[in-house]
């Protein structure tokens, strides 16, 4: 087959170009033929025979509702001229004017604003206007592509109703999760002092981005008072100038919350502790909860982060709402009270992952691939293997 995949990157540090890394990498070893259109790609990948990378060069215009809409645009023209080479169309969300035959989607603009849980609200100013402004005109084009699109390939059952909720036919939906690495994030020793961190405790961990309110980590240090004195909280994220030190001196538990800051190892971090936490308010598919589940760690979410769903109670415990600090608490009392049944449930965990790999979301794309190609002749016209501008 030959495949079009339009993505702003594929990449091995970016949760959606992790994806399409994967997919391209299936697609190339099982001797298809792949053009990405988009901004950036791995390097290594360019070497390969049937790769061919066009670049649609990033606007210098401002804000990213200008530049996604001049991609969308650029792409979409390059597109209706190329048509015909392509046996499949890959998007991903809203990316591009142009129809295609799989849209991935990453995250619900609509589903986001409608959550309960969406901050932004006019009385706010010109920013928070520009930011609903944003995610409005995201959420129309979102429907849009989802309509113009063949086959729409939501990350998670979550993601599939937010997706139904705009106006999307349930049969015309295909989950496929997110994957995760498995060699990578794997159970082994700890190394706690290359991280500073205490040796005896039993040790939380909780990452995420601490610029965002979504991810909770306030309910997480809150209900950290009601539990024993054993447990100390690991923070890996940019700690810059958020709020959560002082939120944890103020609430009595600076002594046991340990911010670690950005960490370029988190394998080594995630080996390095007992249990995962991560209550996000909204989460479309999460990839750092199933790196912890590689990792043989036991995991404590809510309904409301993406990939709860995965979670049954042999690996991890999932409550209803993320504003729920007594359960939150209770929780990881449980869990801190028996470290053996803890670490039972880690091995569940690990196993879970291995189903999870990202070997095993590309083979569930490229299945989904050749059932669509089925029913749709191929495109008539050859590739050409090499980098070109679409912008040139």
């Amino acid at each position: 087959m030959r495949i079009l995949i339009v993505t702003h990157r594929v990449s091995t540090n970016d949760g959606q170009g992790r994806v399409n890394y994967e997919i391209v990498r299936a697609l190339l070893a099982a001797g298809h033929s792949v053009t990405v259109l988009g901004s950036r790609i791995e390097e290594a990948l360019l070497a390969h025979p049937r790769l061919r990378f066009v670049r649609i060069r990033e606007s210098w215009l401002p804000t990213r509702l200008v530049k996604y809409q001049v991609f969308a645009l650029r792409s979409g023209i390059w597109i209706a001229a190329h048509r015909g080479q392509f046996d499949l169309i890959h998007v991903n969300g809203f990316i591009t004017w142009a129809r295609a035959d799989v849209n991935s989607v990453h995250f619900v603009h609509d589903g986001w604003y409608r959550c309960g849980f969406y901050p932004i609200n006019l009385r706010q100013g010109a920013y928070a206007a520009y930011q609903l402004a944003f995610t409005r005109l995201n959420a129309w084009c979102e429907k849009r592509a989802f309509l113009a699109a063949r086959t729409v390939v939501p990350v998670s059952r979550k993601v599939a109703a937010e997706v139904q909720a705009t106006g999307i036919a349930a049969q015309r939906l295909h989950v496929i999760h997110n994957g995760v690495d498995v060699d990578e994030f794997a159970p082994g020793p700890a190394e706690r002092a290359r991280f500073g961190l205490p040796s005896t405790p039993f040790l939380l961990l909780f990452a995420g981005d601490l610029r965002v309110a979504r991810k909770n980590l306030d309910a997480v240090l809150r209900a950290l008072v009601s539990t024993p004195a054993h447990v100390h909280l690991v923070v890996a994220g940019g700690v810059g100038n958020c709020p959560y030190p002082a939120l944890a001196a103020a609430l009595g538990v600076a002594d046991r919350v340990h911010f670690v800051d950005f960490v370029r190892d988190m394998p080594a971090l995630m080996r390095s502790v007992d249990a995962f936490v991560f209550p996000s308010r909204y989460e479309a598919m999460s990839l750092v909860m199933l790196e912890a589940l590689a990792s043989a760690l036991p995991v404590v979410t809510v309904a409301t982060a993406g990939g709860a769903e995965v979670i049954d109670s042999a690996c991890g415990v999932v409550l209803d709402s993320p504003e729920d600090i007594d359960g939150l608490a209770a929780a990881i009392s449980w869990l801190a009270a028996d470290p053996a049944r803890a670490r039972t449930m880690g091995a569940a965990a690990r196993e879970l992952a291995t189903s999870l790999s990202w070997e095993q979301m590309a083979m569930r794309y490229l299945s989904l691939y050749e059932e669509l190609h089925k029913t749709q002749p191929p495109g008539k016209n050859g590739i050409t293997h090499n980098a070109v501008s679409a912008t040139s």
